[in-house]
């Protein structure tokens, strides 16, 4: 057997199975610990299935409810990220703001800082920090959604090439290790990629719950993460592929 015919009996395996170890795959295909490691994170990548400590289950991509949902979801964790992201952003700095839950939360925490110059897509984003007349607000224009009363789609993509930024501050609907960050919204993780690129750092914000999730569309790999903030420590696995990809936790 190939071992690309072992990933593939692997990942149909674990469809089956639900969730399933290493060690009980080392002994199914006859091969080695290690071995079936490397294939779990292969596949990992492909998007065919969630490596786990100890073993692999299958993926399901993590899908958000409306914006009022998600505003009343894991609040706590959210201000503690509100506050360390205050402590990141420097007076007279120029950032990227996506919309979010989370980051309409941060909102709060930087209108207290002078002199920031800010660029979003997100409307409610920019009435917090135009509280500050110290303030400059740039509101990207575009196709509205009144859910989350932002704007999206090509003109938004268009306007964000005309900027640089110092921080690119974006919100996620998933993190994972392996995938990087992810939104579960195509125009959103459009609006994130855009905002990544014209701007000299990457500052990614996820609550604990975040970790492990995939959703339908990457916004960025892991390594190309400057800064990611989170409410708590995540657990060894995710610290060290943070510091292997030279991503500073927040």
């Amino acid at each position: 057997m190939t071992p690309k015919q072992r990933r593939t009996e692997i990942a149909e395996m674990v469809g089956r199975t639900g969730q399933i170890t290493v060690e009980a795959l080392a002994q199914a295909f006859s091969v080695s610990l290690e071995t079936i490691r490397r294939d779990l994170g292969k596949l990992a990548e492909t998007g065919a299935l969630q490596k786990i400590h100890g073993g692999a289950k299958p993926l399901r991509l993590h899908a958000e409810g409306s914006f009022d949902e998600r505003m009343a979801e894991d609040a706590g964790a959210k201000m503690a990220i509100s506050g360390k992201l205050a402590e990141l952003i420097k007076p007279g700095e120029t950032i990227f703001v996506d919309t979010g839950s989370t980051t309409l939360i941060c909102a709060e925490d930087l209108v207290k800082i002078d002199r920031l110059t800010v660029i979003t897509n997100s409307v409610r984003v920019a009435q917090v920090i135009a509280q500050n007349a110290t303030n400059t607000v740039y509101l990207l224009g575009g196709l509205f959604s009144g859910d989350n009363a932002e704007t999206a789609g090509p003109m938004v993509i268009e306007q964000i090439g005309r900027f640089r930024a110092d921080r690119a501050v974006l919100t996620v609907a998933a993190f994972d290790v392996d995938a990087g960050a992810m939104d579960s919204d195509f125009d959103e993780a459009q609006v994130a990629r855009a905002m990544i690129a014209h701007a000299h750092q990457t500052v990614v914000l996820a609550h604990a719950s975040k970790l492990g999730l995939r959703a339908a569309f990457q916004i960025c790999r892991l390594d190309e993460v400057d800064v990611f903030v989170c409410d708590q420590v995540p657990d060894q696995a995710v610290v060290s592929a943070l510091d292997a990809a030279q991503c500073v936790l927040q």
